[in-house]
């Protein structure tokens, strides 16, 4: 089974498991050739998903296919080094797990005058190994949500991961409590969660982009 027919695969068992609200697939096609991203364009995906700034600049620069669109997500942490990247192709960034991330990104996008949407990273497993916010440090954030909008740096939602060890009792608890944050604390957020092991779980818990990458892909070479 090719990347077309793997996408739509997906993309119809999602719509059955939750016909509305949509919920947004995110292809990630981090180290993916760019055979593969025109593979999964023409099947139809509109958003694609880049853990490295430079990688997605280099593959999405130039799909050698006039007026197609898709929209570009930089699903890993947001690092200094690469802000000044986002502008002209990056229209969301789920990686902004610091108060001096989204101070940095901000005053970046103000500079350039490019607009994006960005997810707040809440780290709900504790673990050392993944970045965010802490769950009571992102509570006091949201009770004062007003102020993080700008013209240029747009408070999307919440994005959070399913633990390391894929155990689907706990990846079910870390996804319904950031349901439940976002219901009390930032009702017109979205919620990004789930990936290719768990994504029938982030759906149920109310996720509105999965982000789906060897499912879609295959394994990286």
């Amino acid at each position: 089974m090719g990347v077309s027919e793997r996408y739509q695969e997906i993309r119809r068992e999602i719509e059955s498991l939750r016909p509305t609200p949509q919920v947004s697939v995110i292809a990630v096609s981090k180290y993916q050739p760019q055979e593969k991203v025109l593979q999964a364009l023409q099947a139809g995906c509109l958003h694609f998903g880049e853990n490295r700034v430079q990688e997605g600049l280099e593959k999405f620069r130039d799909l050698g296919i006039p007026d197609r669109d898709f929209v570009l997500h930089h699903i890993g942490p947001v690092q200094s080094g690469t802000l000044r990247k986002y502008t002209g192709m990056y229209s969301y960034a789920h990686g902004v797990g610091s108060i001096a991330s989204w101070d940095e990104l901000k005053k970046r996008l103000e500079k350039d005058k490019w607009k994006m949407g960005i997810f707040l990273q809440v780290n709900l497993t504790g673990e050392d190994s993944k970045s965010g916010f802490a769950e009571q440090e992102i509570l006091r954030i949201l009770a004062k949500e007003s102020n993080l909008h700008t013209e240029f740096c747009r408070l999307e939602g919440l994005m959070t991961m399913g633990p390391s060890s894929g155990d689907p009792t706990e990846t079910q608890r870390v996804f319904h409590r950031l349901g439940k944050i976002r219901e009390e604390y930032f009702p017109a957020g979205k919620l990004s969660m789930g990936m290719s092991g768990d994504y029938r779980i982030a759906i149920s818990e109310g996720s509105d982009f999965v982000r789906i990458g060897s499912a879609i892909f295959g394994e990286r070479s």
